[in-house]
């Protein structure tokens, strides 16, 4: 049985009301709509007559359609305001034109008592000005599109713009983000932002002839990263399934199936830790370009993110993030792993062996599982010394083998890989190699990633046999590029956790 609040019974008896005199509060057939709030009132232009009186211009015959934010009666009139998906715009409503005939129950009865603030109309009028200045649109036809049976939040704005009672609490705001972009609609602009960022990468990678493409979500073996998966079964096969912790290897499989490019933006799974930075579910883009380094992948990177930056930011590569300004236009510092460790630590890592490594991590106060091995225990001394210093964009480039069994190992360092990552504001937002396409040297990094995984490392890779026969076959060299895009939203819109940026984020059940 749903409890209802008195408010909630209310608009249940209006609700009921309104279908009583005849008018169906959710009409089946289309509401033409042409022209947003926003536009009309940015562009409205009026002309003063001969006789002193002013005439609109332009918005002679308009129709909008929206939900009533605010209304009060003046008289024989009423005022509203609209809001649809652009803004808000004033409505003026007078009974004799709403209801031209002896029956004015739709206009004192259904728009004066029945009516309630969100409730969705459509509307039909021309555009003028009040003597306050404010452009409004007077009414001419009016219909009933859909009733609101639950009361909105009410968010005060008073004339200086300052608001009250605001609905600001986080938990409810990303539950109910149909709520939240309601009364709060500033907060649609990071949505349309991410969206201009996606189209804009989209169109980069288009210009450049490389292809989109789709692959499974839904894993026999979870590979391509290093990371806890969700696991699931198949009943009709009787198997167990992955959610992708990433789409790497089946990317790396059209590379050697003939596609010179190929790039792929979705969803990926890891079921690990939830904080300010990271959510189970999040958005990817992978790239992978045959006959290129990791060389060549930084130049790209540069001119792929200075141009998505300018479509965002109107044109500007630099974003507000905080109190930082980050400029994404190129080219960026280029900083090797090993390097920035000593260089903020005083001490080579390089030189240590697992036992030292051990004991370094102990001092830095890091907690250190008994199955991580050397690449896990400097990935972590990294993540401590280093990561808070790379505010602008920088690269870190040569990792260690251990921590990267898919790239390719370095042509001049021993015991490196060609790897970078990109680190903007202190946190990863892309990683890179020069990829591996020697299938035997990536059998062998594959079985000691086996050796791992029998230690206790749950984030261990799994063996891909099918992925090591493609590459039997033989894979041009390529370059790779994942970046992850919730954290570049981040960066673009000056958000400082991650579920700004997603519509509907994981949270813990109520």
């Amino acid at each position: 049985m749903q409890n209802l609040s008195e408010q909630e019974i209310v608009r249940r008896e209006n609700l009921q009301k309104i279908r009583e005199l005849g008018v169906d509060p959710y009409p089946p057939e289309q509401f033409e709509v042409t022209a947003l709030a926003a536009d009309i009132v940015a562009n409205f232009e009026e002309e003063i007559l001969e006789d002193g009186k002013k005439r609109g211009l332009n918005y002679q015959e308009v129709s909008l359609a929206g939900r009533i934010m605010a209304s009060r009666e003046a008289g024989k009139a009423m005022f509203m305001n609209l809001q649809d998906s652009s803004g808000r715009i004033q409505l003026y409503l007078r009974r004799e034109e709403i209801c031209p005939g002896e029956d004015t129950a739709l206009f004192d009865m259904v728009i004066k008592k029945l009516l309630d603030l969100g409730d969705y109309v459509g509307v039909k009028g021309f555009v003028f000005r009040t003597r306050t200045g404010e452009v409004t649109l007077h009414v001419q036809e009016f219909k009933f599109l859909a009733k609101s049976i639950r009361p909105l939040p009410i968010v005060k704005r008073d004339a200086e713009g300052n608001v009250f009672d605001a609905f600001t609490d986080p938990e409810q705001r990303y539950r109910m983000r149909y709520v939240d972009l309601t009364v709060n609609p500033e907060y649609k602009d990071i949505f349309i932002k991410r969206s201009k960022m996606l189209s804009a990468m989209r169109r980069f990678f288009d210009d450049q002839g490389w292809l989109e493409v789709e692959t499974p979500i839904l894993q026999p073996i979870h590979g391509g990263a290093a990371a806890r998966p969700f696991a699931t079964h198949h009943n009709t096969l009787d198997m167990p399934l992955y959610l992708r912790i990433a789409n790497e290897l089946y990317l790396k499989r059209l590379i050697v199936g003939g596609f010179d490019g190929v790039y792929e933006i979705g969803k990926m799974f890891r079921n690990e830790g939830m904080d300010r930075t990271h959510n189970p579910e999040f958005t990817s883009m992978e790239i992978y370009v045959a006959y290129k380094d990791y060389n060549w992948m930084m130049k790209m990177v540069e001119e792929c993110l200075e141009y998505v930056a300018k479509a965002v930011l109107d044109g500007s590569t630099v974003a507000r993030f905080g109190d930082q300004e980050i400029d994404f236009a190129g080219p960026y510092e280029r900083l090797p792993l090993l390097e920035g460790i000593r260089k903020y630590t005083g001490k080579d890592v390089a030189a240590m062996d697992e036992a030292q490594l051990r004991q370094f991590c102990k001092e830095l106060h890091l907690e250190v599982e008994d199955n991580w091995g050397r690449g896990k225990m400097i990935d972590e001394i990294f993540g401590e010394t280093v990561e808070h210093h790379l505010i602008q964009p920088t690269y870190i480039t040569d990792y260690p083998i251990e921590m990267t069994p898919l790239a390719k190992k370095h042509r001049s360092q021993p015991g490196l890989v060609e790897r970078f990552e990109l680190y903007v504001n202190g946190k990863e937002i892309a990683n890179a190699y020069t990829e591996l396409n020697d299938p035997l040297d990536q059998r062998e990094r594959f079985e000691d990633q086996l050796k791992l995984r029998e230690r206790g490392d749950e984030e261990a890779m799994a063996l891909d046999e099918d992925f090591l026969r493609s590459l039997e076959y033989g894979m041009p060299p390529t370059s790779g590029l994942g970046i992850g895009i919730d954290r570049l939203a981040m960066l673009l819109t000056n958000q400082q956790t991650i579920q700004e940026v997603l519509l509907f984020p994981q949270m813990r059940p109520k």
